[in-house]
């Protein structure tokens, strides 16, 4: 089949309307969902016949998703003490998309707690699925959080960026697909009245780092795409990778990362106002290595935690209420039964199907 390469806007724009429906619930943008028998979500190991998606999810109000299952697992139990939910005694959260074996995905009251992979391929996928689960679980008004970490560009590491910008490999703020052969361009586009919101939130704590917000550049590699001199291939100099990052610092390029442009792409596509915060792990324009000692690391991965939580906890109200002790939270940990009451199935016969499908779909 010959097709011409057409490139053109997909995204929203400025004065456009979200892609919602008066109530605040989500409207895709793909008439062929309605006509489905099922919708079988096969990276989530979820059905839309199978599980009753509002009965589990329609209270949800913030999905933050991240790239490990362990990062997001410990999240959710640090959000879990921070808004002081509580479960069931002797239960332990449930990894709801385990029978899928690619993504992690936790609930605690009102929040998803979901792990993304590394790199666009793997952030797409999840965040076409996690935008149907809230379409047919008819969430209403849900905001989206990345949290991450990055190499900053001019930023120490341990200092928190949180993206105003997402860029490509032009320094364009686009996502660019090929779709049935042809080129088709989707603009990256994040909620700054968002941002707004979390930059005023780190102006009320004394901290010993910086909250900057900056744009953020999104490689399709982690090794030669940007600029590393420590990969299997590197056929440039290290004058022209110091030349190169310089040029990023010029154009006002904060951090580096793998996933931004997607993830800001996709959310402003469905209407969706969504964040992107990252920790910086080390300053690029001093080397490609992390040299912090993994204490230090694990230190600085939760400041963007508690920046999100810092911001669900206003959003529901909870300021000036004391988050749930430290013991208490581990003593979930240590409890031997998974939250059983997180899973509502309409039809066992479809969410063994669903289940078999997740696990062999590739």
């Amino acid at each position: 089949m010959s097709v011409n390469a057409e490139e053109f806007d997909g995204g929203i724009g400025e004065d456009e309307e979200w892609d919602e429906y008066s109530d605040g619930t989500i409207k895709l943008r793909n008439p062929h969902i309605e006509l489905m028998d099922q919708d079988i979500l096969y990276h989530l190991a979820l059905g839309s016949e199978s599980h009753d998606l509002v009965e589990m999810f329609s209270d949800v109000k913030f999905v933050c998703i991240g790239g490990t299952p362990k990062r997001m697992e410990e999240f959710a139990y640090f959000i879990m003490k921070e808004i002081g939910h509580k479960l069931p005694t002797g239960t332990l959260l449930q990894d709801i998309s385990q029978h899928s074996y690619r993504y992690s995905m936790y609930k605690v009251g009102p929040v998803l707690s979901i792990s993304h992979g590394m790199g666009i391929p793997s952030i797409s996928i999840l965040l076409h699925e996690i935008i149907k689960l809230m379409y047919h679980a008819k969430v209403r008004n849900p905001v989206f959080f990345r949290i991450g970490t990055c190499g900053g560009i001019g930023i120490e590491g341990g200092n928190v960026i949180i993206t105003d910008e997402a860029l490509n490999a032009e320094l364009k703020p686009f996502l660019e697909l090929t779709i049935l052969g042809k080129k088709v361009r989707r603009s990256a586009q994040l909620d700054k009245s968002l941002n707004r919101e979390l930059l005023a939130l780190t102006e009320e704590r004394d901290v010993p780092y910086q909250t900057v917000s900056g744009k953020t550049l999104c490689t399709d590699d982690f090794y030669e795409g940007q600029g590393r001199l420590d990969g299997a291939f590197c056929e440039y100099s290290e004058k022209e990778k110091l030349e190169y990052i310089h040029h990023l610092h010029k154009h006002g390029v904060t951090n580096i990362e793998m996933e931004s442009l997607a993830f800001a792409a996709l959310t402003h596509h469905s209407g969706i106002p969504a964040a992107v915060i990252c920790v910086s792990l080390l300053d690029r324009l001093k080397g490609d290595q992390v040299s912090a000692p993994k204490e230090v690391l694990n230190e600085w991965q939760l400041r963007p935690q508690k920046l999100i939580a810092r911001f669900i906890r206003r959003r529901l109200g909870l300021e000036g209420t004391s988050p749930i002790t430290t013991h208490d939270s581990l003593s979930l940990l240590t409890a031997s039964t998974v939250h059983s009451a997180t899973l509502r199935v309409k039809s066992p016969r479809r969410m063994h199907i669903v289940q078999q499908e997740s696990e062999s779909y590739d």
